[in-house]
């Protein structure tokens, strides 16, 4: 896993968003357009991490692959048609061809580990006053951009599972010790106009909700052991959010006993 992985939140969606637009420009269909854009982030994730690291704007690599798949999907009536296409995104014409035939990423072995990790750390109960204060703590340190704060609070052998589900530029492993878990939590979470963190019930516990305007964009379930943390799970897939933004975008941030339940 690289640290450097993590990037805030407001950069992800932002960066989901234009290529979404570019996408729907080359395409005029919205439905199609998610399903490049996915795509697209399919192959950055079939990539090795080495290739990755070699990559200096991970956004333009990315638009650059939407366009090659647009171009795959579109019937050109005319070469000089492709010709505009591949300059207007920075494509030699070879770059089609090589960039066709990436893999999606094993992510499901992962989840099921990180899951059943989950459970066996839950059997270690902490009172619902005491959990609910720790995962406060977490928000204020995290809000306040307080990394020794955030430190303190978790457990040395803390783990962090990040679930972009392959559709976002999130990081891609587990993160281990309370240095390096506090260090993404608080890039993934820096503070950015527009972007807010509150408490919520997630999983009928506890957790934290980041928003970017008024869309969820990252869900996070919080494990207390007594009193620091021993686990996050950072939901950061597009897909399994859309059911957060459809049942939660009118509620008033604050308490977590608003809402008991949440979306899966």
């Amino acid at each position: 896993m690289d640290q450097g992985d993590a990037v805030p939140l407001a950069e992800l969606w932002e960066e989901r968003r234009f290529l979404l637009d570019v996408a729907r420009w080359m395409l005029g269909d919205p439905g199609s357009a998610e399903s490049v854009v996915d795509e697209a982030y399919r192959r950055w994730y079939g990539l090795s991490g080495a290739a990755r690291r070699q990559i200096a704007v991970p956004r333009s690599w990315l638009a650059r692959t939407v366009g090659g798949i647009c171009l795959g999907r579109l019937a050109l009536p005319t070469a000089e048609h492709a010709a505009f296409a591949l300059r207007a995104f920075g494509m030699a014409p070879g770059t089609v061809a090589d960039i066709v035939g990436r893999t999606e990423p094993e992510l499901a072995e992962l989840a099921a580990r990180a899951r059943q990790l989950l459970q066996s750390r839950r059997t270690r109960s902490t009172p619902p006053h005491q959990h609910d204060t720790v995962v406060r703590a977490v928000r204020r340190a995290c809000v306040t951009e307080n990394g020794d704060l955030l430190t303190s609070l978790l457990c040395p052998d803390v783990t962090a599972f990040f679930d972009g589900g392959g559709k976002i530029r999130a990081p891609t492993g587990p993160v281990h010790g309370s240095g390096p878990v506090a260090d993404n939590l608080l890039t993934l979470l820096a503070r950015r106009p527009h972007t807010t963190l509150t408490t919520h019930s997630v999983n009928g516990r506890t957790g934290l909700v980041a928003r970017y305007g008024r869309q969820v964009t990252a869900v996070i379930s919080v494990d207390v052991a007594s009193d620091r943390v021993a686990q996050f799970w950072v939901m950061l897939n597009p897909d399994k959010l859309r059911r957060w933004n459809q049942s939660v975008s009118a509620t008033i941030p604050g308490s977590p006993r608003r809402r008991r339940s949440s979306p899966g």
